[in-house]
């Protein structure tokens, strides 16, 4: 591949790390689809493998992210509605408050849908923490796992 082609393809993969951790879009997704251009573009075994890696790594870090965050939740006894209303007051608040309204608006709409159903500030809070405890174990595990194709890329790059 042309030294500007790789350029491009680290710019994606810069755009697609910056995805995983403010969570606005599938940034693993960004960069397994940049690494996936570098690697079928320069092909052989180097290419391929490095396209495999990183398909494992971030399709791998997909699937964990549900399982954990899953798990996490239902552990600290919140159910899926509340974070039903969590992520549909986060996406009103991504457009009501911008840049901030959707942590914001996530938050409320955990802790107003807990509330309602427990009915009491202690363990709608509790439940609340929970949620943005298994979020950041999300943003975390989506992390690693692009990283982890971003570092076959560049293990890639200095073989070719």
């Amino acid at each position: 591949m042309e030294p500007i082609g790789e350029l491009l393809v680290g710019l994606v993969i810069l755009v697609g790390l910056v995805g995983a951790v403010v969570q606005l879009y599938p940034g693993g997704l960004v960069v397994l689809a940049a690494v996936a251009v570098w690697g079928v573009v320069a092909g052989g075994v180097v290419g391929w493998t490095v396209l495999v890696v990183a398909a494992l790594a971030v399709l791998g870090a997909g699937v964990a992210k549900y399982l954990l965050a899953g798990r996490y939740l239902t552990r600290a006894g919140v159910p899926g509605r509340t974070l039903l209303v969590g992520g549909v007051l986060g996406v009103v608040g991504f457009f009501v408050i911008p840049v901030v309204g959707l942590p914001i608006g996530f938050v409320a709409g955990v802790y107003l849908a807990e509330m309602a159903r427990r009915r009491n500030q202690g363990e709608a809070w509790r439940a609340t923490v929970a949620a943005l405890k298994a979020t950041g174990l999300t943003v975390l595990i989506e992390l690693a796992g692009a990283l982890v194709a971003t570092g076959a890329w560049v293990v890639g790059l200095l073989l070719t």
